[in-house]
């Protein structure tokens, strides 16, 4: 494998493509970290030769061995997940550029601090605009694969959700979880009555598949010494369940210094952060087509259907060489 050479002032690419041609956007990049906007279908691991294909991670180290202009463009020789999402879930996924950074922001997450935010569609309409649910959570003995409540031997769970819009006989809610156990929002959604629409482990299959999506991560930086504030674009997600992108609070979308609706966008889009039409208030008991949010009616001729845009910024610092064997090389 030849040395790539990165010319000083070069831009570097703010999306790259997997090896099945799927578009990856980077949300945020800095010397230590950098996030993605996880797409369907990539699990995280195990990192072996049985689960090489659609294997997130893997990939991401093929494209840094086989230098790749994307990882080549940062100097990238080290990436590792902090944290991590279920394969059918999109979303907001942060990696360590470094093994230090990785120790460094692994302790964070281990104390929870760090705040993170998903938007759900469930199958069913919630009884109540807001709860939190604090089943206890552990494996399932009979389904592999599976979890389940687990009020004798499960681990603590608390997760706090907000109904934010209803159409017909679905959901859009909002779900801000204070612990990270494996499949914890949808458990927490099918206890509550409203499993999550695509789940087919706790509910039933749709065309769309899994309707959640991680959108903000919120964390104090080790280094930097300061939040960090990571969100990802919600309208496609919202648009392809038939929601209204505005229903989604102003703050959910916002960084620290900026306004909501601030976030700057490609000519022609939508600020991921514009403030929603209406006035606040709880939800009122849906007539089968109707269209419900508890900030203000929805209006779906009067808004674009564009994504929004995500900044980037650069990495200057090199980071270690990854660790795992090298896949085939890419053509």
């Amino acid at each position: 494998m030849g040395t790539a050479v990165v010319q000083s002032g070069v831009a570097k690419p703010d999306s790259f493509e997997l090896p099945d041609g799927t578009p990856v956007a980077i949300l945020y990049e800095d010397r230590g970290v950098l996030a993605i906007d996880k797409p369907p279908g990539w699990m995280l691991g195990p990192d072996d030769a049985e689960h090489h294909e659609r294997n997130l991670h893997r990939a991401l180290v093929d494209d840094i061995e086989h230098a790749a202009w994307w990882a080549a463009s940062r100097n990238l020789k080290f990436l590792r997940f902090v944290h991590r999402l279920d394969a059918p879930t999109t979303g907001v996924l942060l990696f360590s550029k470094s093994q230090g950074a990785m120790s460094a922001f692994s302790r964070v997450f281990a104390e929870r601090t760090v705040k993170k935010a998903y938007l759900a569609v469930t199958d069913a309409i919630p009884q109540r605009p807001s709860w939190a649910c604090t089943e206890p959570l552990g494996p399932d003995p009979e389904l592999h694969g599976r979890h389940r409540v687990d009020r004798r031997d499960g681990k603590e769970a608390e997760t706090h959700f907000e109904l934010l819009q209803v159409v017909g006989q679905r959901a859009l809610v909002l779900a801000r979880p204070v612990t990270g156990r494996t499949h914890q929002i949808r458990i927490h959604l099918r206890q509550a009555g409203c499993p999550v629409v695509g789940d087919i482990l706790y509910g039933r299959r749709d065309a769309h598949g899994l309707a959640l999506r991680a959108v903000r991560l919120e964390y104090p930086d080790p280094f930097l010494k300061r939040n960090t504030v990571i969100v990802a674009p919600v309208a496609e997600f919202c648009r392809k369940f038939g929601f209204d992108p505005k229903s989604v609070p102003p703050e959910v979308l916002s960084r620290p210094g900026r306004k909501p609706g601030a976030m700057p966008a490609k000519p022609g889009e939508p600020a991921p952060g514009d403030a929603p039409a209406g006035s606040a208030g709880g939800p009122a008991a849906p007539s089968k087509d109707a269209t419900v949010t508890n900030r203000g009616v929805w209006d779906p001729k009067a808004e674009s259907s564009a994504r929004p845009a995500q900044p980037n910024r650069a990495s200057e610092h090199p980071a270690q060489r990854p660790r795992g064997e090298r896949g085939p090389k890419r053509p």
